[in-house]
């Protein structure tokens, strides 16, 4: 007789020896004893896991002379019919061959006649996914409704290929990834009834390779005992598999999170060296990055990887001197750089490469972190500043006049607590109380000098009453002459001199400017005949009054103003002057509310703050839309927003 395959010899028989599919096997063996078992059963799951197994066992338990039972009893003539693959009442069919629907109908009328010598008729198709459209339907009515003496098993690795209506109609039992515990007992059990001595390393990257599956595993260690003989050690478990020992992925791996790029390619070269598949080892490196990654995730890890004792300590200990900040960045580094090598021509220098750039990775920090010690940082360098600033009153104390210690500090208080003007001020107390660094606002927050000098020309006057006091405060400041309310409400930012040459020199740049981001209104500016600049009023000249119509209500005459004041950096208002007869005046409000943010932008806390910091000065102030890239808004009806034309 010729060598039987461990797959074929050690295929189990009963219930008993089905290797780690406990909950199935309890609920078959459960629905036998109960008597509950249905007509039609479907096994899914990877290859190798035990489906059409199973199926082979209900239909020895079905057909036993002592059954329907349990435990089949392997010794009668239906059970070793079944075993030997002779019964005439088991039908197995392969779906991938017989696939097509006069198959089914074949099997259709078969099945209408009784069993010849056992109890059931027993239909088995493998891979039944593989069927026709036209067969699955067929199939439906007689499985739905199938004789008393007919039962149906299915066996599949791709359950969602089945049409919904042979699974309604099923019984399903999904067979899960076999543990690598119950691989290695079960293997260690083969190779001693074989009589060969095989180390728990061996066992284990032989487990490794079969992935859950046990026909894998066992046609591995067919090979194994091939090559080994008697004595199985993980050094020629590797050679004979192609296998890189676990110990260099381990090194390699270290050597990418200590950033020792040397020993890394050292390593790479030892590993092209077994002549390991690319993909494969691939697949090795970052498996061993996610082992550890799950080791800096959880404190029990056992939970979640299916590894070793002594592979989990080693992890572990390993995730203690390394942040899963960093680990996950190497990680990410190491995917993208791997994956491409599997579409390189030269794949071993994609590898390097990533490599490469994998040990730059270091100790990364988080942004949070980094954000948290910034902050600290700038909080240290105001609170200098802050005491830079307190300690120049205390200087000044020893000039203040003797007239000014004569102040009452209550009286002092209550005539600044009284409003003035919309104008709000908080002047601190002279000779003897302690000053306090305050804002002083007025449509905003101005800077800490203006109240130094208003308090300096407040001490210059001999008599401190209530009326001195505000009407200094309300007056024009120190060295300074009467400004108008037009000169108080002034652009915040200094500009240099822009001038009407300057004007249309820069002028189709503008149109592009508005283009990327409103293309109708640079359509509509394209048609003005010319622009002109007079006492900061930027006129826009046409012809006829029916092409500045769009732009002149409050809307769009705001966001023209804006890309006007963003793009020229002007304080400019805008007008529209007309040939005809015809009105194309601006709505002051729209035109005046850009200027107005403008301002409330540069006297913000946060600016000054940042200005005093830095001892800067503001450049620039944009309101407009931040990017160049062009705002998807459609082109307004004409006369949509105009009160004229409703």
């Amino acid at each position: 007789m010729s060598y039987l395959v461990l797959a074929r010899k050690s295929r189990p028989r009963t219930f008993d020896e089905v290797v780690g599919q406990k909950i199935i096997v309890r609920t078959l063996q459960n629905a036998l004893a109960a008597g509950r078992v249905p007509h039609g059963l479907i096994f899914s799951g990877i290859r190798g896991t035990g489906k059409t197994t199973l199926a082979r066992i209900m239909a020895k338990a079905l057909n036993c002379e002592q059954g329907p039972t349990p435990t089949p009893c392997n010794t009668c003539s239906s059970c070793r019919d079944i075993a030997a693959g002779s019964s005439v009442d088991l039908h197995e069919i392969d779906g991938a061959s017989n696939r097509g629907i006069q198959e089914i109908r074949d099997l259709k009328e078969n099945i209408r006649f009784m069993p010849t010598s056992a109890r059931f008729k027993i239909i088995i198709i493998d891979e039944v996914h593989m069927l026709t459209s036209e067969a699955f339907n067929a199939l439906l009515k007689t499985l739905e409704e199938p004789p008393d003496h007919v039962y149906f098993m299915f066996a599949t690795t791709e359950l969602h290929k089945v049409p919904v209506t042979i699974l309604s109609r099923c019984q399903r039992y999904e067979l899960q990834r076999v543990g690598r515990m119950e691989l290695a007992a079960h293997y260690t059990r083969l190779a001693e009834s074989e009589g060969i001595a095989i180390e728990p390393a061996a066992v284990d990257l032989v487990v490794r390779e079969a992935a859950g599956s046990v026909r894998d595993g066992l046609s591995l260690l067919d090979q194994v005992f091939s090559y080994c003989g008697d004595q199985v050690k993980a050094e020629e478990v590797a050679e004979v598999l192609g296998l890189v020992s676990g110990q260099v992925i381990a090194d390699l791996g270290e050597a990418l999170l200590a950033g020792d790029i040397s020993r890394a390619m050292e390593q790479l070269d030892q590993v092209y060296g077994y002549g390991m598949n690319i993909k494969r080892f691939v697949s090795e490196l970052l498996t061993w990055f996610r082992h550890l990654i799950f080791c800096c995730l959880n404190k029990e890890p056992s939970r979640l990887l299916d590894l070793p004792q002594e592979d989990i300590a080693r992890f572990s200990e390993l995730a203690q001197h390394y942040s899963l900040t960093t680990v996950y960045a190497l990680f990410n580094i190491l995917l993208e750089g791997l994956e491409r090598a599997h579409y390189s021509s030269q794949p071993r220098l994609a590898i390097e490469m990533a490599f490469i750039g994998a040990v730059q990775v270091g100790d990364v920090q988080p942004v949070s972190e980094l954000l948290v010690r910034l902050d600290k940082i700038l909080a240290g360098a105001g609170q200098e500043i802050s005491t830079m600033s307190s300690s120049a009153p205390e200087r000044k104390k020893k000039v203040v006049q003797p007239a000014a210690r004569e102040i009452p500090e209550k009286a002092l208080r209550e005539s600044l607590s009284a409003p003035h003007k919309e104008q709000e001020t908080s002047l601190p107390p002279v000779a003897g109380v302690t000053e306090k660094r305050e804002y002083v606002k007025k449509e905003g927050v101005k800077n800490e000098q203006v109240k130094n000098e208003q308090v300096q020309a407040a001490k210059k006057h001999t008599s401190f009453n209530k009326e001195t006091v505000v009407a200094k405060l309300d007056g024009p400041l120190s060295g300074e002459k009467e400004a108008s309310s037009d000169e108080k409400e002034s652009d915040p930012v200094k500009h240099g001199r822009v001038g009407q040459r300057d004007i249309k020199r820069r002028w189709p740049a503008f149109i592009e400017y508005v283009r990327d981001r409103k293309p109708w209104m640079a359509a509509t500016l394209q048609k003005a005949t010319t622009v002109t600049l007079e006492n900061e009023e930027l006129a826009i000249h046409y012809d006829e009054s029916a092409d500045c119509n769009l732009l002149k209500n409050q809307e769009h005459i705001r966001s023209l103003t804006e890309f006007a004041l963003d793009f020229f950096q002007q304080p400019f208002t805008l007008a529209f002057k007309v040939s005809d007869a015809g009105s194309c005046e601006v709505d002051p409000n729209g035109a005046v509310s850009p200027r107005i943010e403008r301002k409330a932008l540069a006297r913000d806390p946060l600016v000054l703050d940042a200005l005093e910091v830095f001892n800067g000065q503001v450049g620039a102030i944009r309101v407009g839309p931040r990017f160049r890239g062009p705002v998807s808004e459609e082109l307004p009806a004409v006369g949509k927003h105009d009160p004229e034309k409703r």
